[in-house]
């Protein structure tokens, strides 16, 4: 449950609820999740409606956000350039490794999935469900980004990032999670076996620039039966090398905007 004050603060916090769910939702269930009162909840989800941000299906009655958010999100995504530069990059990888590459951006604490290429050509692909935020402790990408933070607030982000999706496999007490953003940092790269989704095994390393600053994360994800443990030193060199390449790389899009 989060508990959200002003009025602003109100309407981000019903869009973000809303665009963490792939159907729609209820009411009460909105009014519960962000501990408000169910007509202040409807007033403010009446308000949305009206300016074209929320829709209200007429036969359940339940809401969902409109495809307003999405394409103004993709406008400011092709106007950083961002994917123009790093796309190319993330085919290569996604042809070498045949599995599914990602890259997320570190957004405040957290990150943000934005790009993807398909590698798979055959037999089994792994298709992720299509949500923007990224899950921090228990997905390669998330202990890639948290094992470049420190680790104190390593760990106070990843507690508020919360645990309720995790896995079986999944790490539950700090001291082996400590341990393990550890061992990440050391080698430069994470792996999660199992512990964000059953089945898949993903690796990741953080995209840093020169300055020491992360500004992202690159993985590679696919079935356990393919991502087998011969393959993960190589996997796992690939996409260190496709961080590195990715981080020279990330300064371009200014220049693209300069041009502009």
């Amino acid at each position: 449950m989060r508990v959200v004050n002003s009025l602003v603060e109100r309407c981000f916090a019903v869009i973000e609820l809303l665009a963490n769910e792939a159907s729609t939702i209820r009411l009460g269930e909105i009014a519960e999740k962000l501990d408000l009162q169910k007509s202040a909840a409807h007033r403010m989800l009446t308000t949305l409606c009206e300016i074209g941000w929320v829709e209200q299906e007429p036969a359940t009655g339940f809401y969902k956000l409109t495809l307003r958010l999405a394409i103004l999100g993709q406008r400011f995504l092709s106007a950083t350039h961002l994917t123009d530069v790093c796309q190319p990059v993330l085919e290569e990888l996604a042809g070498e490794s045949a599995e599914l590459v990602r890259m997320a951006v570190v957004q405040g604490e957290t990150l943000t999935w934005i790009a993807q290429v398909q590698g798979a050509r055959n037999g089994l692909k792994y298709q992720p469900e299509l949500v923007a935020r990224v899950r921090l402790a228990t997905t390669a990408n998330g202990k890639a980004y948290l094992s470049t933070l420190d680790p104190t607030d390593a760990i106070r982000i990843a507690v508020n990032d919360g645990g309720d999706s995790a896995g079986e496999r999944s790490i539950t007490s700090v001291e082996e999670f400590m341990g393990e953003l550890a061992l990440t940092k050391k080698r430069g790269w994470a792996i999660s076996v199992e512990e964000a989704e059953p089945g898949v095994i993903a690796i990741a390393a953080p995209i840093t620039l020169e300055g020491g600053q992360t500004v992202g994360t690159v993985s590679v994800a696919g079935p356990s039966s393919r991502l087998t443990a011969d393959r993960h030193e190589k996997i796992a060199s690939s996409v260190s090398s496709t961080a590195a390449k990715l981080g020279a790389l990330w300064p371009l899009r200014q220049r693209f905007n300069d041009k502009n």
